[in-house]
């Protein structure tokens, strides 16, 4: 077995240009008048978001913070995977795999790991400290490269087993997972329960059964219109990512503004923001400090 090596983040100069040189160009499609989001993405916010990326963001500010994390790749399983793993800073840290899901990446756990390495600093109980591990799914991030074998979530599953256990040495952990991240974890309760203290799932993908026979409470009359309502308005995108994902790749990899687009509305849809995504991801967030 491979031992991992160091990684540090850093995306070249001419690719940061090319990004800036893309953002200044985009031409941008016609809107229906006073749709907002209605059919997508809203034209008024993307603009503005957009501005926002080109002429105030900065990359190098973001790669410094995810720099402050110890950064590993290693051979495995056929591609090479990149991984965060942190040391918990306490008498018996408990290994932890986080597992992030689409669309994101470890980028999501930046806040959340120093509270989990770290409880002392923050007024909680060095006892209670995890060690880390965050690997970035295969097809994510720095987990990627061209042309490298494809994963489902049974075989993310088998790979994160065997960094947990055969490249870190850690005979048991605990595994939290969120979307995608979920259904890994999932299965790596049902395919290798001794290895596992517990699981922490914040996705679960599944549809409640409606009690039968009878009519239906109003409870489940309210869940039944929601359902309908997600399945026929808010699903088109899982249909061509799962049908015709290679046609949509072209627009996502050569248009960042179609990345975008296609992203954020996705943020906003998915988030308890009433309508405004920056109640729950503010643009000053992400700004040069």
């Amino acid at each position: 077995m491979m031992e991992p090596k160091p990684f540090t983040i850093k995306i070249a100069d001419d690719i940061l240009a090319d990004l800036r040189a893309r953002l200044a160009r985009v031409r941008w499609p016609d809107n229906i008048p006073g749709a907002g989001w209605q059919y997508g993405t809203d034209l008024a916010y993307l603009k503005q978001l957009v501005d926002y990326w080109r002429d105030h963001y900065d990359w190098r500010v973001q790669e410094t913070r995810l720099n402050t994390f110890r950064h590993f790749t290693v051979p495995l399983h056929g591609i090479d995977l990149h991984f965060i793993h942190q040391p918990g800073v306490g008498p018996e840290p408990l290994p932890l795999l986080l597992l992030h899901g689409w669309p994101g990446s470890v980028w999501e756990f930046h806040k959340l790991i120093p509270l989990l390495t770290d409880p002392a600093r923050f007024g909680g109980d060095a006892r209670d400290a995890f060690t880390v591990i965050a690997p970035s799914l295969p097809g994510y991030g720095f987990s990627f490269r061209p042309q490298q074998p494809r994963f489902n979530r049974v075989a993310m599953a088998d790979l994160c087993a065997a960094l947990m256990t055969e490249v870190l040495g850690y005979p048991r952990f605990c595994s939290q997972g969120g979307d995608i991240g979920a259904a890994v974890t999932a299965r790596l309760a049902a395919a290798y329960p001794a290895r596992l203290y517990g699981i922490h799932l914040n996705f679960l993908g599944l549809l409640r059964e409606v009690r039968q026979p009878g009519q239906p409470t109003d409870e489940e009359t309210h869940y039944l219109e929601a359902l309908q309502h997600w399945l026929t308005e808010e699903t088109g995108y899982q249909w061509i990512q799962g049908t015709k994902p290679q046609t949509l790749s072209y627009g996502l990899t050569d248009s960042p503004v179609g990345l975008a687009a296609w992203i954020v509305e996705k943020f906003r849809s998915w988030r308890d923001c009433n309508g405004d995504v920056e109640q729950c991801f503010p643009k000053m967030s992400c700004s040069r400090t």
